[in-house]
Parts: structure tokens; sequence; C-alpha cells
């Protein structure tokens, strides 16, 4: 509400706009009488503010009310067409991107496999990938991609806000030139924004998750590789250069200590309990795997296979609470419960170091490595470290589970996009 006098009618109106519209996006369609009682407006006020917002293309009529004694009133709800946004979604196998009405809801979604070159063909630059995949999500949501109010992009890595280079991400083929961001803001048509992949889960987690109502958490994230989003006093850490939450590259105990992790993009955290990791103890202990399968791929699969062998979740027991749960294993399903007792051992070695510095309100497991492991593994983990550390976080499973990056960063486009559309006292 820049340019205006806190106080006036004209702020005080605006204020109430905001209530009513963030009301309805909570709540659904609300008659007049529903939002004067949630909001303590009288009725004439109500109905004041609803045409003003309705005049204004914020919200429409969807319907009548019905089964209450009296007239059915009609019900008012945000005008999803008001605004919309795209998120994308960057790894080394495809860009995904989305398109979203104002409301949240995911009008179109596009893919782009981008495999390495071979056959002599080189890879599309990354500006060419991404603009691709959001007009292909704008088209699949019929939408002209000059109407899209703001993109964000979530890659591995970060962009050092110094330099505008991405950082701590240099397995991304095409996404370290010194002028990409220069190249990306003139190929597309609105703002873009650009944050770490995990940090989008952790948005996506507080916003509609496991995190929700949460002001101090930490989220770790094991797929492709590990890392953390630490959000603390209900903002996002990011630190100097964007590397704050980087932990694959924490040295922990339990492996050889590695010297210039970033050249070898990889770290002591990520050697101990990442999908690599997980692909090593099956050989060890004589698990088979997938040879076409990629490293991520087939630790998840090896996870859910020992979940399923050595029984799944365990029954009782409150969040928080540690144990490694009933039942003896058989022994034919030995090595995959040696292989979840690694896993839970070397994932809660890493996150003591975060919680001795941090004291998180809760962690929230996440990434296709840990969400394999379901309950069972969460236990594990918990039980591991209260052996660890000193403070005891709540232990919980993410719960944005298709598409979380995706849904993170569209959750971030349109929280900045809903501050610029729904302030009626410009």
């Amino acid at each position: 509400m820049a340019g205006t006098t806190p106080g006036t009618p004209r702020v005080l109106r605006a204020m109430n706009d905001r209530a009513a519209l963030d009301l309805m996006l909570a709540e659904g369609p609300l008659s007049r009488g529903r939002i004067g009682e949630l909001t303590g407006l009288s009725k004439p006020t109500a109905s004041q503010l609803l045409a003003r917002l309705e005049q204004a293309g914020l919200v429409r009529v969807t319907g009548r009310s019905a089964g209450r004694p009296g007239p059915n009133a009609q019900l008012y709800a945000v005008n999803g067409d008001a605004a919309h946004v795209a998120g994308v979604d960057v790894t080394t196998a495809r860009v995904l991107a989305g398109v979203a009405d104002v409301t949240g809801r995911v009008a179109g979604r596009f893919e782009l496999p981008t495999p390495a070159g071979t056959h002599g063909r080189t890879r599309p630059p990354a500006t060419e990938l991404v603009v691709r995949a959001v007009e292909g999500a704008a088209e699949a949501a019929g939408v002209d991609v000059s109407a899209l109010h703001r993109t964000v992009v979530g890659t591995p890595g970060a962009f050092d806000p110094s330099t505008g280079r991405l950082r701590y991400a240099s397995h991304l083929p095409g996404w370290h030139s010194p002028t990409l961001l220069e190249e990306m803001a003139a190929a597309l048509p609105m703002p873009v924004e650009y944050d770490n992949d995990v940090n989008l889960v952790a948005v996506a987690e507080q916003r509609r998750g496991a995190a929700e109502g949460r002001e101090d958490f930490v989220l770790l994230w094991n797929e492709q590789g590990i890392g953390a989003a630490l959000v603390i006093g209900g903002r996002l850490h990011r630190g100097r250069t964007g590397g704050a939450g980087e932990v694959g590259f924490l040295p922990v105990p339990g492996t050889p200590l590695v010297r210039d992790p970033a050249e070898r993009n990889s770290g002591g955290f990520q050697a101990l309990a990442g999908a690599g990791a997980v692909l090593r103890w099956a050989h060890e202990l004589g698990l088979a795997s997938d040879p076409e399968a990629d490293v991520q791929t087939n630790a998840a699969d090896l996870v859910a296979r020992a979940v399923a062998a050595v029984g799944g979740a365990d029954d009782g027991g409150d969040e928080g609470e540690g144990g490694e749960g009933g039942g003896g294993v058989r022994p034919h399903d030995a090595a995959y419960d040696a292989l979840l007792s690694r896993l839970a051992t070397g994932t809660a070695v890493g996150l003591a170091s975060m919680v001795a510095v941090l004291d998180p309100q809760l962690i929230v497991l996440s990434g296709g490595v840990l969400m394999a492991g379901g309950e069972r593994l969460r236990r594990l983990v918990q039980a591991e470290l209260r052996e660890l550390a000193v403070p005891e976080p709540a232990l919980r499973l993410g719960t944005v589970t298709g598409e979380p990056v995706l849904h993170g960063a569209l959750e971030s486009a349109l929280a900045t996009t809903r501050d610029e559309v729904f302030d009626t006292s410009r």
C-alpha cells in the first residue's frame, strides 16, 4: 500500500478488502453475511466492499447458498482470472513449468526433457529451455505469456546476489553463464525470480504442508543430492551467497574429510547418507539394483523395498516419539534392515549438527530417498537423533509430495503477486 497514510479511510478500506479476499481464498465462496460475520463488518459495509471488489475484477458471483432458512444469498469467490503466475522446476533431466491462477489452482503444466547432448547435438541454452517450458505451460492453461504477472524458477544451488552467477550446482550444465540472468530477463516479458529448489519445497510445506504454522523449522531433502532449507522467524535464511542449507558439503564423522568440496561437488554428509551411499550399502549387503535407472531412483527404490521387506510403518506412538518399533526381522530380511538402519544413522548424524546450531521447532524430511522410507524410517531417524542431539525437535514427513519444487515456486510467485493485485489502495 505504498503512497498511503496509515489510518485513513482509504487504507482501512484496503485492509478490509484484503482481509475479505484472504478469507475467500481460505474458505472458498462466501456470502455477504458470512463475510460480515468473519470480518466484523456491518452488512452495508460488507455490501460496499463486495461491490468494490467485483468492479475491480477481483471477485465474482459463483452461485447461491442453499440449505439455510430464508432466501438464498449470493456467494462470492476470488476471480482466478485476476492474475496468473508461472513456476519452473529445473533439474539435470528436465525443466518442468506450471501456471496457476491467483487462487492457486494449477491451470496448466509442461515438461521438457533435457537429456545431455548426443550424436553431435548440443544441449539447448538454459534460457531457451525455460522460455519453451513457460510458453508450453501458459498454452496449456489458455493464458498468453504476456499476461503472466511473475515467474519463479527453482534450481539446485543458488544464484549469488553479488555476482548473479549460479553456485553450488556444478552438475547443472548450461546454467553458469555470467550473463544468464540478463538473458532470461530479456527473453521473458514478466519479472523473473530465482530460488534454491529445496527452499521452494520449504515454502510449499510452510504454506500448505507439514510445516504449516511453524516459524522455525528445517527441511531436509535427499534426492539427487542432500540439501536443507532453513526457516527462522518465519522467513527463509539464505545466507550471504545464497548457500545456507547446502548441507551436502557438511563435514561429518564417518566419512573421509572432503577438501575442495566445490570442485568435487560433494561433501561429507552427501557421502554419508546420500543416494550414492544407499547404492554402496546395497552392493555391500548383496541387494540388487537397477543398472538402467539413475542414482536417486535406484536409491528410493531400494529404500522402499527395504521398508516393505521389514514390515513398513510401526503402529502406535505420537509425533516426535522415537523408537524402532516392534517385531523381529526375519533372517532373509536382515540386509534390508541394515540398509534402513545405516540410512537412519547417517541422516541423524547430519541433522544433529543442524539441531545443535539452529534448535528448530520442527524437522521435515522430504525428497524421494527419505520419503520412500515412510514412517518407519522417520521413527528410526528420530530414535537416532535423540541419542545424538540435546534438543529434541519434532520430526515429520513432508506432505507436499507431488512436484513439491514446482508447487513451492508457484506459492512464492503467488505471495508477491497477491500483494500487488489485491492492493486496492492504489
